[in-house]
């Protein structure tokens, strides 16, 4: 093992509270040391920034649903070049959703060294870790989805909740999966009928269970076990006008709910990519951006986290084990349309969308995430993410960050939109001259996600 020495960078840390202090880092062994030997290897960083690596906590990377994705979008290969291989390098390939060596070369060129695969069916946990483990240089790790798992519905209803921590800690093991992910909770299994759950008090087909019901029981099923990390949920109503009352129903059920565990963690709901989840309006004429009302609520509970999700208007892939949102996209935008169950377990779809500035709904997306980010008060529990690659390619994370640091580019955005003056107007970002620095992109990257 090799000793470095960074010297003369700009470093920012977070957890340690350096904000641009210029500072020599010794590495020894992979890991940071007070102090190196005469031998070490200098690398000159002046002029530059200095951080640690970026974690991602919310992609989709690996796993069936990418799959399907590839082989259902030939197209996506052609919207940028493939790259061939140099070197060490392997040829690599694909947009939205790359090849398992582009997303690491990519990721790693971003400064990136973690990435979390953000819904794993346990029945497909081979194939995840045998892809995780395809892809270059990254650390990755996946969260099994429970949500609609039948098992855990069933112990859940009967109010078992040992059973259902002792189910979840076993199938962890066996999956060797990082967290609980509770996707469309109830919705998804009632999607086998053909139905959804799109509030949190709507009956599951069979079960006899609400979406409320199995979101607070995987919460107390998660403290219950002293769980590392809290529960992750994709609330109901995904994507539709007026889904804000969901979430905020959603979000209130962790209320009163003290986290337990040896970890230091005070968090017992992480909410996932909540800029689909943050509308107002009562139909698409109507839709405005509700993330204030959002930002405002997880902003005073300190036990709450979130990930963002970014639009970044771009041609993309969307994809979630949310199966029945992704045939409701399908109808709105008329393009092609996979869907995958996983009997016993979830469903899945996968569906083509152009996020286009020209059109106003678009456009009030990409300002909703930009809004929540800027009206955030402790950004260690707001997190940077597209939901790669549901709302863009985690290869924009570089001009995300821009127009999170710069109103000018903001402005220059709105500027090249058709519907500047409707998307001005639902929405509060033309009023935010906010700038974030970049100890808080390090937060939303690095320490919070960390």
């Amino acid at each position: 093992m090799a000793e470095y020495l960074i010297k003369n960078g700009f470093v920012f840390d977070p957890v340690q509270g350096i904000n641009g202090d210029k500072k020599d880092i010794a590495i020894k062994d992979g890991k940071i040391v007070e102090s190196v030997g005469a031998s070490a290897k200098v690398i000159d960083a002046s002029g530059k920034t200095v951080m640690a690596g970026g974690v991602d906590i919310h992609a989709h990377v690996a796993g069936p649903k990418v799959n399907v994705g590839r082989n259902f979008r030939p197209e996506d290969k052609r919207l940028v070049a493939y790259e061939p291989g140099k070197g060490i390098k392997r040829m690599s390939g694909g947009f939205s959703v790359p090849t398992t060596f582009k997303t690491g070369y990519k990721y790693a060129g971003m400064g990136y060294t973690t990435v979390m695969e953000a819904a794993m069916p346990p029945l497909y946990a081979r194939h995840t870790h045998e892809e995780m483990r395809d892809t270059p240089i990254l650390d990755q790790g996946a969260y099994p989805v429970f949500g609609n798992n039948w098992f855990v519905l069933e112990y859940l209803k009967n109010r078992e909740l040992e059973n259902t921590a002792a189910y979840i800690a076993w199938l962890l093991r066996m999956t060797k999966g990082f967290a609980i992910k509770n996707v469309n909770p109830g919705g998804t299994e009632a999607w086998g009928w053909g139905l959804n759950c799109t509030s949190v008090h709507d009956p599951v087909p069979y079960f006899d269970i609400t979406p409320a019901e199995i979101v607070k029981g995987l919460i107390e099923a998660n403290e219950y076990l002293k769980l590392p990390h809290c529960m992750h949920v994709h609330s109901n109503n995904l994507g539709n006008p007026g889904n804000y009352e969901t979430t905020l129903d959603t979000l209130k059920l962790a209320e009163g709910i003290s986290a337990k565990n040896d970890f230091g963690r005070e968090q017992v709901l992480h909410h996932t990519h909540v800029q689909f989840h943050s509308y107002g309006g009562t139909g698409w004429g109507s839709f405005e951006s509700k993330a204030k009302e959002i930002t405002d609520y997880i902003n005073s509970q300190k036990n709450i986290s979130c990930d963002i999700g970014f639009v970044t208007l771009d041609e993309t892939t969307t994809m979630t084990a949310d199966g029945p949102f992704e045939h409701h996209l399908c109808e709105l935008n008329h393009l092609k349309w996979a869907n995958t169950d996983v009997e016993l377990e979830t469903a899945a779809g996968v569906v083509p969308y152009v996020y286009s500035p020209d059109i106003f709904v678009c456009g009030i997306q990409w300002a909703i995430g930009l809004e929540i980010a800027l009206l955030a008060k402790d950004h260690m529990r707001f997190h940077l993410t597209t939901d790669h690659p549901n709302a863009g390619p985690f290869t924009r994370y570089p001009r995300v960050m821009k127009w999170l640091m710069s109103a000018k580019a903001r402005d220059e955005m709105f500027a090249g939109m058709k519907n500047e003056d409707k998307v001005r107007d639902r929405t509060g970002l033309g009023a935010m001259d906010r700038e974030l620095s970049l100890y808080e992109i390090a937060q939303m990257t690095r320490a919070g996600t960390a």
